[in-house]
């Protein structure tokens, strides 16, 4: 599924997983159902995810936490370059 694909989508499928609901919730605007979907989730898709939505929400601390949860460095560049390559990465 491309991302223009996925961004026509007017709900989540059922057959998803919680990461790439959570994505799809990040991208409506819905970042409370977007975290909820993967708060207590383990691996490191989920953990990566998570560490996206606290560096949206600003808490550099706690994504920089769930950043080193998903084995991953701490994204620099922009929020919608990184929504990009976790979709590319976990959704696609």
């Amino acid at each position: 599924m491309t991302i223009e694909e996925f961004q026509s989508i007017e709900s989540p499928h059922q057959h998803w997983t919680a990461v790439q609901k959570s994505l799809w919730y990040d991208l409506k605007g819905n970042w409370k159902n977007a975290h909820d979907l993967i708060d207590q989730l383990e691996g490191t898709a989920a953990a990566h995810v998570h560490a996206y939505l606290h560096r949206k929400e600003g808490d550099q601390w706690n994504a920089e936490y769930w950043y080193r949860r998903a084995r991953q460095d701490v994204y620099k560049g922009d929020l919608d370059e990184e929504w990009k390559y976790l979709f590319k990465r976990y959704a696609e």
